[in-house]
């Protein structure tokens, strides 16, 4: 048995090699799109274009409109004269974001007392208007706890900090969750498009007849794609921490033996999609509509599962490529060890077993 199978790898292994296109995707793809991505993927927001509209013309209001400026957030795209300046400054798309200091702002400081100001954004880009925004209440916030200007804040103000990612950087975030993207969409497409291709060939049936057992034959074939996807993980964290100098705070062996048991579930979902689809086209339709697509939108890659509407928040917990978020940053960002990450292990382990097992009975059902 372990004669046939070996024999059956170095079958697969040859045969993937003698394809220049399959070399390509195994050794260039995943760097190139990791590149892409981790600096496509950047919702980082900086240089804002401000609209300033100064009633005050004071030392403090001069002050802030600096903090602003000096901040690597903002720079100033205009000043206004009127307020029907600042609509026409959105209109036109010159600003992003407005301030207004009204009169009397520098004088109210001064004498201690509360002062007012009126931050509008452009919300036709929702999510870089609540970033923004957020920057400058921050600045604002800043200023007003400065001691030269105790007067302008509350009693009690919270020090706010972010743990983990302290600048916010959205590559830090985007990045690591770009390996599991890219070792999602080879193991469950090329699975099942080796297993397709060998049907459309005619090849499967040579197979069959061979003193081959369908399992024997299932793990011939899916061993090749883990190991490919071990040297494709490989490649992704080097091209992570030459290219864009993130590296893994936690264990980076962890990190490669979670994502062979990561690779089960989706070689497992591969192995499904080529039992029934009947040419590689279908095997790629299958794939990315009934599974990628659905996975990526409903994981947590970019949109938070808490943020989800309650009656599909139960969904996600089906979907290994959730998990496997949990645990590629949990390793890149806080550190995390099996002590943290066992329950997204266990539960990877309990799906990976689960698409396996079913994927396996499917396929020999097919071979009688």
């Amino acid at each position: 048995m372990k004669g046939r199978i070996v024999t059956l790898i170095k079958k697969e292994f040859q045969q993937i090699l003698r394809d220049k296109k399959m070399r390509m995707m195994i050794l260039v793809a995943p760097v190139l799109q990791i590149v892409l991505l981790g600096y496509a993927a950047n919702m980082d927001v900086t240089s804002v274009p401000l609209g300033v509209y100064d009633l005050d013309h004071g030392v403090r209001s001069r002050e802030l409109v600096d903090r602003f400026l000096n901040s690597g957030y903002f720079v100033l795209a205009a000043r206004a004269d009127s307020f029907e300046d600042l609509d026409g400054f959105f209109m036109d798309g010159k600003t992003e974001v407005n301030l207004v200091i009204p009169d009397g702002f520098s004088r109210d400081i001064d004498a201690g007392r509360g002062a007012a100001l009126q931050l509008t954004a452009d919300g036709a880009v929702s999510n870089s208007a609540t970033i923004a925004l957020s920057y400058a209440t921050g600045i604002v916030s800043r200023y007003a706890n400065a001691g030269s200007v105790a007067g302008f804040a509350a009693a009690t103000a919270p020090e706010i900090r972010a743990w983990y990612n302290p600048e916010l950087r959205t590559r830090l975030f985007m990045v690591p969750g770009v390996l599991a993207l890219l070792l999602m969409m080879f193991t469950l497409i090329f699975t099942s498009l080796s297993v397709v291709k060998e049907k459309e060939l005619g090849t499967i049936e040579q197979l069959i007849v061979t003193p081959l057992k369908s399992t024997e034959l299932i793990i011939g074939k899916l061993a090749p794609f883990v190991i490919v996807s071990l040297v494709m993980s490989v490649l992704v964290i080097l091209a992570a921490t030459f290219v864009f100098r993130i590296y893994p705070r936690g264990s980076v062996l962890l990190l490669l033996a979670l994502c062979l048991v990561f690779a089960l579930s989706t070689l497992g979902l591969g192995l499904f999609v080529s039992t029934i689809a009947a040419n590689q086209q279908q095997a790629m339709f299958f794939s990315i509509f009934f599974f990628m697509f659905p996975m990526t939108i409903l994981s947590g890659f970019v949109f938070p599962v808490e943020n989800m509407p309650a009656w599909i928040q139960p969904i996600t917990y089906v979907l290994p490529l959730r998990y496997f978020f949990v645990i590629v940053r949990g390793i890149y960002l806080k550190g995390d060890g099996v002590r943290e990450l066992w329950p997204q292990a266990l539960a990877l382990l309990a799906i990976g077993a689960t698409v396996i097992t079913v994927s396996m009975l499917r396929f020999k059902k097919r071979l009688d």
